[in-house]
Protein backbone atom coordinates (compact mmCIF):
# COMPACT_ATOMS: atom_id res chain seq x y z
CA UNK A 1 0.00 0.00 0.00
CA UNK A 2 1.29 3.42 -0.65
CA UNK A 3 3.27 5.61 1.88
CA UNK A 4 0.75 7.71 3.86
CA UNK A 5 1.79 10.80 2.09
CA UNK A 6 2.59 10.77 -1.81
CA UNK A 7 3.85 13.09 -4.15
CA UNK A 8 0.28 14.81 -5.47
CA UNK A 9 2.74 15.99 -8.86
CA UNK A 10 0.50 15.07 -11.72
CA UNK A 11 -2.16 13.86 -9.73
CA UNK A 12 -4.89 15.86 -11.93
CA UNK A 13 -7.72 12.90 -12.69
CA UNK A 14 -10.91 12.00 -10.52
CA UNK A 15 -11.47 8.46 -10.42
CA UNK A 16 -14.93 7.36 -9.64
CA UNK A 17 -16.27 3.32 -8.70
CA UNK A 18 -20.10 3.49 -8.83
CA UNK A 19 -23.14 2.17 -9.17
CA UNK A 20 -24.56 3.47 -13.29
CA UNK A 21 -25.93 6.66 -12.70
CA UNK A 22 -23.40 7.86 -10.13
CA UNK A 23 -20.79 7.01 -13.05
CA UNK A 24 -23.29 8.68 -15.84
CA UNK A 25 -23.78 11.89 -13.74
CA UNK A 26 -20.08 11.85 -13.21
CA UNK A 27 -18.95 11.47 -16.78
CA UNK A 28 -21.90 13.64 -18.01
CA UNK A 29 -20.04 16.67 -15.63
CA UNK A 30 -16.52 15.79 -17.78
CA UNK A 31 -14.48 13.59 -15.65
CA UNK A 32 -14.17 10.45 -18.19
CA UNK A 33 -10.22 10.02 -19.26
CA UNK A 34 -9.22 7.54 -21.09
CA UNK A 35 -5.25 7.16 -20.91
CA UNK A 36 -2.58 5.98 -23.82
CA UNK A 37 -2.62 2.23 -22.33
CA UNK A 38 -7.01 2.38 -22.97
CA UNK A 39 -6.81 2.50 -19.45
CA UNK A 40 -10.26 4.10 -18.02
CA UNK A 41 -11.10 6.15 -14.82
CA UNK A 42 -14.15 5.24 -13.91
CA UNK A 43 -15.59 1.13 -13.55
CA UNK A 44 -19.94 0.87 -13.27
CA UNK A 45 -20.47 -1.92 -10.31
CA UNK A 46 -24.26 -3.98 -10.86
CA UNK A 47 -25.06 -6.72 -8.63
CA UNK A 48 -23.28 -8.47 -11.01
CA UNK A 49 -19.72 -7.82 -10.65
CA UNK A 50 -17.32 -9.83 -8.62
CA UNK A 51 -16.55 -8.13 -5.41
CA UNK A 52 -12.80 -9.48 -6.40
CA UNK A 53 -13.19 -6.88 -9.89
CA UNK A 54 -13.80 -3.83 -7.36
CA UNK A 55 -10.89 -4.55 -5.23
CA UNK A 56 -8.49 -4.63 -8.21
CA UNK A 57 -10.57 -1.37 -9.20
CA UNK A 58 -9.71 0.33 -5.79
CA UNK A 59 -5.98 -1.10 -6.20
CA UNK A 60 -5.54 0.41 -9.81
CA UNK A 61 -6.74 3.55 -8.83
CA UNK A 62 -5.00 4.06 -5.34
CA UNK A 63 -1.55 2.05 -6.13
CA UNK A 64 -0.91 2.17 -9.88
CA UNK A 65 -2.02 5.11 -11.14
CA UNK A 66 0.26 8.07 -10.78
CA UNK A 67 -2.51 10.01 -12.44
CA UNK A 68 -5.43 10.18 -10.25
CA UNK A 69 -5.95 12.76 -7.74
CA UNK A 70 -9.39 11.83 -5.95
CA UNK A 71 -11.00 8.40 -5.74
CA UNK A 72 -15.07 8.65 -5.52
CA UNK A 73 -16.50 5.29 -4.44
CA UNK A 74 -20.42 4.85 -3.72
CA UNK A 75 -21.18 3.66 -0.14
CA UNK A 76 -22.34 1.07 -0.66
CA UNK A 77 -19.70 -0.12 -3.01
CA UNK A 78 -17.35 0.48 -0.61
CA UNK A 79 -19.15 -1.46 2.04
CA UNK A 80 -18.28 -4.49 -0.27
CA UNK A 81 -14.57 -4.25 0.16
CA UNK A 82 -15.06 -2.36 3.51
CA UNK A 83 -11.13 -3.75 4.88
CA UNK A 84 -9.42 -2.68 2.14
CA UNK A 85 -11.27 0.42 2.13
CA UNK A 86 -10.50 0.91 6.09
CA UNK A 87 -6.93 0.07 5.41
CA UNK A 88 -6.20 2.82 2.63
CA UNK A 89 -4.38 5.39 4.50
CA UNK A 90 -2.59 7.45 2.21
CA UNK A 91 -3.18 11.01 1.64
CA UNK A 92 -3.78 10.18 -2.33
CA UNK A 93 -5.40 9.91 -4.43
CA UNK A 94 -8.15 11.54 -1.51
CA UNK A 95 -10.61 8.52 -0.95
CA UNK A 96 -14.29 9.99 -0.84
CA UNK A 97 -17.05 7.74 -0.50
CA UNK A 98 -20.61 8.93 -1.76
CA UNK A 99 -24.03 8.17 -1.81
CA UNK A 100 -26.20 6.95 -4.83
CA UNK A 101 -29.53 7.41 -6.01
CA UNK A 102 -30.68 4.17 -4.37
CA UNK A 103 -28.52 4.07 -0.83
CA UNK A 104 -28.42 7.35 1.42
CA UNK A 105 -24.98 8.16 2.99
CA UNK A 106 -24.40 6.48 6.40
CA UNK A 107 -21.86 8.92 8.25
CA UNK A 108 -21.16 5.47 10.30
CA UNK A 109 -19.62 3.76 8.10
CA UNK A 110 -17.49 6.12 5.98
CA UNK A 111 -13.95 5.06 6.82
CA UNK A 112 -12.47 8.48 6.74
CA UNK A 113 -15.07 10.34 9.27
CA UNK A 114 -14.39 7.14 11.55
CA UNK A 115 -10.85 8.15 11.47
CA UNK A 116 -11.69 11.82 12.23
CA UNK A 117 -13.34 11.06 15.37
CA UNK A 118 -11.10 8.53 16.29
CA UNK A 119 -8.36 11.28 16.40
CA UNK A 120 -10.53 13.75 18.14
CA UNK A 121 -11.70 11.40 20.48
CA UNK A 122 -15.07 10.88 19.83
Amino acid sequence: MAAPTSNPKGRNLLAVIGDEDSVTGLLLAGIGDVNEKQDKNFMIVDSKTQTSAIEAAFQEYTEDRKDIAILLINQHIAERIRPTVDRYQAAFPALLEIPSKEHPYDPSKDSVLKRVQKLRGD
